[in-house]
């Protein structure tokens, strides 16, 4: 049995007026939501989204199925309030994954992702990125069609090609990957990778024992290159409950360099969305600090109550972050997009 660590970030940026990122650092669920359309429904479809995982997270154990079933009804919410709600039109939501889940009796982290928030894993000083971007810019990449270094400057590169919330079905990429020892993921919204190239991450991570420092520094990183979208980061560290296992295997086994991709079946269910009023009511009415919030309910203003940094799976609170819901919504296009 693993053990994990982990700590939090998030920012406006510079340039935005509001946050419309939410994440869920809780283990076993790790997630970083990045919302998108019209001035408010960004961060109503991002925290619909990490609330349907928060349930997830009050389990001690998770299965393949419930997370395939969470990533369902999450876009079926965020469809059905955009559905019912003028203000709510056309909203819809990026989410990237990290679960520890039961599989056959198997431990194993699920991760998933759909549209352009990333998970990378750093692990023997090896940088590597797990998920692809769901963009019109990688599709020209697979393609052929233009470089890697001329899709970061493209100017469809924020084009996402697959969201919750966009339509009736929801098309994730998911891997299961046996834990390992030693491992250090890095969930991020695109306010990441847009503004930090990936060296200047992989010496963040290999340079900051802390994952809640590594996650702030990171996102200090965005905001000094220019901080032109909101960021989010979440670092989770992994470790062998048994410290000799951790001798043994320190500083990790090798795994596969290419990770198992699977393909599991999504069937619109039925389910009971929560309300607009609802979510607002779950959402903490403070106003988001000013500049970057590292969340680790320590202290300091915090956009949520608790978030706690955990060794040995001894979690301390709630731990979903959704930033403040703006009571003037109108409908349109999102202004800063």
């Amino acid at each position: 049995m693993i053990s994990t660590n982990w700590g939090s970030a998030t920012d406006v940026g510079l340039i935005r007026d509001h946050n419309e990122d939410s994440f869920l650092a809780q283990f076993p669920v790790f997630l970083v939501a990045d919302g998108m359309g019209g001035r408010a429904a960004g961060e109503v479809a991002s925290g619909l989204t990490s609330i349907r995982f928060r349930q997830l997270a009050s389990s001690d154990q998770v299965t393949v199925d419930e997370v395939s079933r969470a990533l369902v009804e999450a876009n079926e919410r965020v469809l059905d309030q955009s559905s019912q709600v003028d203000q709510l039109e056309g909203m819809g939501t990026t989410a990237v994954g990290l679960v520890h889940v039961l599989d056959r009796s198997q431990e194993l982290w699920l991760i998933f992702n759909v549209g352009d928030s990333r998970l990378y894993r750093w692990f023997e000083g090896s940088l590597e990125q797990v998920t692809t971007d769901h963009t019109e810019v990688q599709e020209l990449v697979e393609l052929g069609s233009i470089t890697s270094a001329e899709a970061k400057v493209h100017p469809l590169r924020h084009v996402i090609t697959r969201a919750i919330g966009t339509d009736d079905s929801v098309e994730p990429d998911i891997w299961l990957l046996p834990p390992v020892p030693g491992e250090r993921f890095l969930l991020c919204s695109d306010g990441l990778t847009g503004e930090v190239s990936d060296v200047d991450i992989a010496e963040v991570l290999s340079g900051e024992a802390d994952p809640t420092t590594a996650a702030t520094r990171l996102v200090e990183r965005a905001v000094a290159a220019g901080g032109h979208d909101n960021v989010t980061v979440v670092v989770v560290d992994v470790f062998a409950d048994d410290q000799d296992d951790l001798e043994d295997t320190s500083p990790g086994r090798p795994r596969p360099d290419v990770p198992s991709t699977i393909s599991v079946p999504f069937e619109r269910t039925a389910v009971e969305p929560a309300t607009a009023d609802e979510l607002i009511a779950e959402v903490p009415q403070s106003k988001p600090p000013d500049r970057i919030t590292p969340v680790t309910g320590g202290n300091g203003p915090t956009m949520i109550d608790v978030v706690p940094a955990s060794t040995g799976g001894t979690e301390q609170g709630p731990a979903v972050a959704v930033p403040e819901l703006l009571p003037d919504v109108s409908p349109g296009t999102d202004p800063d997009a």
